[in-house]
């Protein structure tokens, strides 16, 4: 159970600085919202999975789909974090 949340934990740090790195512009974050970034992003990518592929995590936590899952949903997490905090790609500020 411990290699498992390590894992997990993993993939959503590995996931958040992804989609960081995805999303145009800046986005000053620490470690930690980093991380919970990438552990938001996984529950929304399992859940988007869930609805659209009708998988669940009885069938395997760990399959490619799950970790592509993760990248995607803190894709969308951090783009409505950034809508949601008025932040431009740009650098301007309204």
């Amino acid at each position: 159970m411990l290699a498992f949340i390590i894992t997990m934990i993993i993939i959503g740090i590995v996931a958040g600085y992804l989609a960081r790195l995805l999303v145009p512009g800046r986005d000053p974050m620490s470690f930690v919202q980093t991380l919970v970034l990438g552990v938001v992003g996984s529950f929304i990518g399992g859940f988007l999975g869930y609805v659209l592929f009708d998988k669940d995590i009885n069938e395997g936590a760990l399959q490619p789909s799950g970790v592509i899952g993760s990248i995607l949903g803190a894709v969308i997490a951090l783009l409505v974090y950034n809508a949601a905090t008025h932040r431009r790609g740009m650098g301007r500020r309204i």
